[in-house]
């Protein structure tokens, strides 16, 4: 029989991984474990591919809808790159980092042009209008370069409020991390977005901002990941974010995390 020209066919450890279940080295033990079956037979070759658009693809029993649905990465952004689909001014985007993803990603929130770090890319329109909505408080670590020690009236004033265009910022964890050659390291976590916040809540106690680096979002971290790649997100964090973002967690999402956990663990 001869294939049909139009099937796209992925790994199945790609699969899992494009759809947050798992990465491809826990992928490869679901499938080595009997945990995966494609149109109802059984995979354990490493090998082995499917249509993630055509075939129904199980884990451990729980249907990977994610596989023929959304996408869920997490980016490290250099400087230098904007955080919009495209640019009329021609500049790179955050999503020339991932054209090697085959689905259409959107950056969910932004980071400006001169900042770093973690980023999340996805197809799902429903969390990203959750993460990037104020009243759901999912909070952002950042941690900054400033040009010069900052007195305590400083920090206390980043951590209480300050205004911005006539309207309070809410209140902000703020810690001093280090001294460097270049000047002092902070900490700071907000649930907040607005227009370049942090530089500008800098700005009016008199910090200039010469580094920023975003190094969570609620569950996720930016960890050890290079400047430039991504990754999926792991079914843990993919779960305890949809929770953060006040969406209801799926029986199989529950299902699926906890047979991983056991099969990390074994």
């Amino acid at each position: 029989m001869n294939a049909d020209p139009t099937s796209r066919r992925v790994r199945l450890q790609k699969i899992l991984a494009d759809a947050g279940i798992a990465s491809r080295r826990a992928a490869e033990r679901l499938m080595l474990a009997g945990s995966v079956s494609v149109n109802g037979v059984v995979v354990t070759t490493l090998g082995a591919s499917a249509d993630p658009e055509r075939d129904t693809i199980r884990v451990n029993g729980a249907t990977v809808t994610a596989a023929a649905g959304h996408v869920y990465r997490a980016l490290h952004k250099p400087a230098g790159y904007v955080t919009t689909a495209t640019d009329e001014r021609g500049r790179p985007t955050a999503l020339d980092l991932a054209r090697d993803v085959p689905a259409r990603l959107f950056p969910v929130g932004r980071l400006d042009r001169d900042s770093e770090g973690l980023l999340l890319l996805t197809t799902d329109g429903a969390l990203t209008a959750r993460l990037t909505h104020p009243r759901h408080e999912v909070e952002k670590e950042y941690t900054l370069l400033v040009d010069r020690e900052p007195p305590p009236a400083a920090l206390g004033a980043l951590a209480t409020g300050i205004d911005l265009d006539g309207r309070r910022t809410a209140p902000a964890r703020v810690r001093r991390l280090d001294r460097s050659p270049a000047g002092v390291w902070l900490s700071i976590t907000i649930h907040e977005g607005r227009n370049r916040q942090l530089r500008r809540m800098c700005a009016a106690v008199g910090l200039r901002v010469l580094r920023l680096i975003r190094v969570r979002i609620g569950p996720v971290l930016l960890g050890n990941l290079a400047a430039g790649a991504h990754r999926p997100l792991t079914a843990r964090e993919l779960r305890e974010l949809r929770i953060a973002a006040g969406l209801p967690e799926s029986d199989s999402s529950r299902h699926l995390s906890a047979h991983l956990n056991k099969l990390c663990k074994d």
